[in-house]
């Protein structure tokens, strides 16, 4: 079975290990909850004596409402820091009774505590977490408490023989148990009753791990089929890199290297020719016709994926494609020490050349600026030029492939220009 709650509706249930396992489940449920459970109770306390004195009649002293509201600010206040990671451990429990992964709805936090905390308790999931911890420490307690004196009556029941003899004798309520017969057929009762004892208690285990899921994951469906779509196209974008590499590769290694070494041999063979030689002038253009060749190669290779950007990382190639490009090309860029990721560098490297491109191809732009800002969490890269302006994402694939190349590694690209004023594309790339 994949989980309990098939197992539970099956004859086998006995025999597997679900039983077991429930056990475990709760066994360590005690051991988690227990130091919480003394928290949360004691914050409870006002609550319920306040009940209490309402339901007998009495008026609750001032004092127990003060208590009321000062737990209620606690529990708002610091309640968030324990439900988080009891809900992390609680998410890692549940695979004692159902092996599928349960997904954290909360979004990927900063390191920095004051944007963490920030974070967290603006995000509904905090809150379900909050609630689960307290149904965890307040409700699971007292049902754990009636399975508890339950299977002490059970046992009690299944050890009559051994203490019902003589002048002993076995009180159960208003049934007192003090003759061997009594103790035979209480001990009869007490076997019988074993099976349903395990299924209330996979009941109780399957329930509470149902709250659990309910309650600690990403149970939105439309999300986990966006992330499994986000998931998908990264993965096409990593297969498209790899591939790219590989036929940068092999052009670099294979077909540069033998088209290298062809136009070497037409410049020797044009040397060992006669100056009149009919075959000197078709000789003379195949050379020149290779060496023109051989940079558009060159320019080929380099498009694909600069050898410097691999090498020495992002600024450098920034500042080489500024170097190739036709107009000025201003890079302002840090000088890190921690690179990006390779696909956030390969990325940022492949809009700045595209929006190069587009510049050259359709601005009319004197001047270019390009500007990078990498604080190791975040890169944003902002390509600005001075042209006409009016750039239409709906015109042409060329800005909507960006963008699609942008989302697919969790980023977002966003356009200004405005007729007349220039261009901006800023990407925003997280490298967390």
């Amino acid at each position: 079975m994949s989980s309990i709650w098939p197992a539970l509706r099956t004859r086998r249930f006995l025999l597997s290990s679900w039983p077991w396992r429930s056990l475990l489940y709760m066994v360590t449920t005690v051991i988690v909850a227990a130091p919480v459970a003394a928290v949360s109770w004691l914050l409870a306390l006002p609550w319920l004596v306040t009940l209490s004195d309402l339901r007998n009649g009495q008026l609750p002293h001032y004092h127990n409402y003060l208590l009321m509201v000062v737990s209620v600010v606690v529990l708002a206040l610091f309640g968030p820091l324990v439900a988080v990671p009891l809900a992390a451990i609680e998410r890692r429990r549940l695979g004692l009774l159902d092996p599928r992964e349960v997904r954290s709805a909360h979004r990927p936090a900063p390191s920095d505590p004051i944007a963490w905390l920030r974070l967290r308790y603006s995000e509904a999931a905090t809150w379900r977490e909050l609630l689960y911890g307290l149904l965890f420490t307040l409700v699971v307690p007292v049902v754990y408490g009636v399975l508890v004196v339950i299977t002490g009556i059970e046992l009690a029941l299944l050890t009559a023989p051994l203490f019902a003899v003589g002048s002993s004798a076995i009180q159960l309520g208003s049934m007192t148990i003090d003759t061997p017969g009594e103790a035979a057929i209480a001990s009869v009762i007490g076997l019988v009753l074993i099976p349903p004892l395990a299924y209330l208690g996979g009941g109780v285990a399957a329930a509470q791990a149902a709250a659990a899921r309910a309650l600690l994951g990403d149970n939105d469906r439309t999300s986990g089929a966006l992330r499994e779509v986000a998931r998908s196209r990264a993965r096409l974008v990593d297969a498209f890199e790899a591939e790219r590499r590989r036929i940068q590769r092999d052009l670099h290694d294979g077909a540069q290297h033998q088209l290298t070494s062809l136009t070497l041999q037409l410049g020797m063979a044009r040397l060992d020719l006669p100056a009149g030689s009919p075959a000197a002038e078709p000789l003379n253009r195949a050379h020149d016709q290779a060496k023109d060749l051989m940079v558009m190669l060159r320019d080929i290779v380099h498009g694909i994926r600069p050898q410097v950007l691999g090498d020495l990382g992002l600024m450098p190639a920034l500042r080489e494609l500024a170097d190739r490009a036709p107009l000025p090309v201003m890079v302002i860029a840090p000088d890190v020490v921690t690179r990006p990721p390779e696909h956030v560098e390969t990325t940022a490297w492949f809009v700045a050349s595209e929006a190069l491109g587009n510049v050259t191809k359709h601005a009319a732009a004197q001047h270019v600026e390009v500007r990078v800002i990498w604080d190791g969490e975040d890169l944003i890269l902002e390509v600005r030029d001075d042209g006409a302006g009016g750039a239409d994402p709906t015109a042409g694939s060329g800005l909507t492939g960006l963008a699609d190349r942008v989302a697919a590694a969790g980023g977002r690209l966003l356009l200004a220009s405005p007729p007349g004023g220039g261009t901006l594309v800023r990407v925003e790339l997280p490298c967390r």
